[in-house]
């Protein structure tokens, strides 16, 4: 039963702030999680080299990552559900990570079929392993924070990604220029199989952490936090209720994406993550192919709008975090950034009509600064998921996302191999900022949590 009783000033100030812990622990983990997607696109130019792959072969490679991820987000989503956040996330970061270190030893298989086939299998595993990822994040955040705090909860997880390649793509390049590509991987999924370690001892339930008060408890669960977490199976089967059928589990598929406030959010989802899976993938190569930059330029350049995408993605969540609590409603509240974000990263295309590389980096950070500004869809997956299906949802909405990681490298593989130019690229991207911009006038309408039948 939710907790009724009225918090006191005293009750403010003796609040325990455990779910800051959380975040932040959810923060980092999430930063090692675009890290290692994101260690191809640094080391892509020095293995290229090495074994000979063409910008087409590449563009399959970067997407072999994404072809798993998305074809497994259902069934993470189901097994979140089923099983919890904190041991169904540990399996996943021990296995990404420890996919991440084996392709480290591709270059003892010396031929390049052979390289290229172990690194699209290798790269298609870490994929699959991955995929609870996200909605993990979001079924902890929902959880761990009152709705008035889940928009910056959010923006701040997801500003991970921003961070990862602040710190990180600097730091790859870095290790890729002193001592090779091979130990980029070998960090990397070292770091990743600590961190899981990690998790499993600090992750818990608000209601059942043993550093909660009974202050923030109360606190979290007035404000709309889901306290209890999710209830396992075997807790089902405790309380009589049993197995629920498979096909309910089809059923809640079919509610889902029938919505259309969710379907208007799925495709907005979409084409924000065409702008990061080009961040992701061809914008180091972009830099030193387009712009003539080395690798290790390129890196540090690189950083400059991650900070911005970084800094607008915090921002992005103050903003609507702030708009609820002067009392507009939720749907103001989280459209307002997404779309003004939005609009703000089609300046991306920009880069075609200017020739000096600060405009260029310019550009590209305001545009990954509006990004940030705008990725708030995990906020609204938090604020609009049906309770009993907060990992299914989450999946879902990851799904369509994550869809944008098979088609824009590939895509863009095929436009650069064609024109021999990333004209097309940068115009390809900045559509989709648009299309994410009418989504949100158009298609999405209130904001409010769904009730399944």
């Amino acid at each position: 039963m939710p907790l009724s009783r009225t918090a006191t000033p005293a009750d403010v100030a003796t609040r325990t702030k455990v779910r800051y812990v959380i975040l932040a622990l959810i923060f980092v983990i999430t930063t090692l999680n675009y890290a290692d997607r994101a260690t191809l696109s640094v080391t892509g130019s020095a293995m290229r080299a090495e074994f000979g792959f063409d910008a087409i072969r590449m563009g399959y490679i970067f997407s072999a990552f994404s072809w798993a991820y998305v074809l497994s987000q259902v069934p993470a989503g189901w097994i979140l559900d089923r099983f919890g956040a904190r041991r169904v996330y540990a399996t996943s970061i021990f296995f990404w990570s420890l996919f991440t270190l084996l392709q480290s030893a591709i270059g003892v298989l010396g031929s390049t079929a052979a390289a290229v086939t172990a690194l699209f299998v290798l790269r298609f595993a870490m994929g699959a392993a991955e995929s609870p990822a996200f909605p993990a994040n979001a079924k902890v955040v929902a959880s761990w924070f009152p709705t008035h705090e889940r928009g910056t909860a959010s923006a701040i997880f997801n500003s991970a990604q921003y961070f990862a390649a602040v710190v990180f793509t600097p730091l790859m390049a870095w290790v890729t220029h002193a001592w090779g590509w091979h130990h980029v991987y070998l960090m990397m999924g070292l770091g990743g199989l600590v961190l899981a370690l990690v998790w499993l001892k600090v992750m818990k339930h608000p209601a059942s952490h043993p550093h909660v008060n009974r202050q923030e408890l109360e606190y979290i669960e007035q404000g709309g936090g889901l306290v209890n977490g999710h209830q396992t199976h075997a807790a089902r089967v405790a309380h009589g209720r049993g197995e629920r059928p498979a096909s309910e589990g089809w059923h809640r598929v079919r509610q889902l994406l029938t919505n259309r406030m969710l379907v208007g959010v799925y495709l907005a989802q979409f084409c924000i993550n065409v702008l990061t899976y080009f961040f992701l993938t061809w914008f180091p190569i972009y830099l030193v192919q387009a712009r003539g930059m080395t690798i290790l330029h390129a890196g540090l350049v690189a950083s400059l709008p991650a900070i911005c995408g970084f800094l607008g993605g915090v921002l992005g969540g103050v903003i609507s975090d702030a708009l609820i609590r002067s009392g507009l409603s939720l749907t103001v509240a989280r459209k307002v950034p997404i779309v003004g974000g939005m609009a703000l990263s089609a300046c991306i295309v920009g880069c075609n009509y200017v020739h000096s590389d600060w405009l260029v980096v310019a550009l590209m950070s305001l545009a990954f600064f509006g990004k940030g500004v705008g990725a708030l869809g995990w906020a609204v997956v938090a604020d609009t998921a049906p309770k009993e299906a907060i990992g299914l949802s989450g999946s879902i909405f990851n799904m369509f996302g994550n869809a944008a990681g098979i088609v824009t490298p590939i895509v863009i593989g095929y436009l650069v191999a064609k024109t021999g130019s990333f004209d097309g690229a940068l115009a390809f991207v900045g559509v989709n900022a648009v299309i994410t911009v009418l989504s949100y006038l158009v298609i999405v309408k209130e904001i409010k949590r769904v009730e399944l039948a």
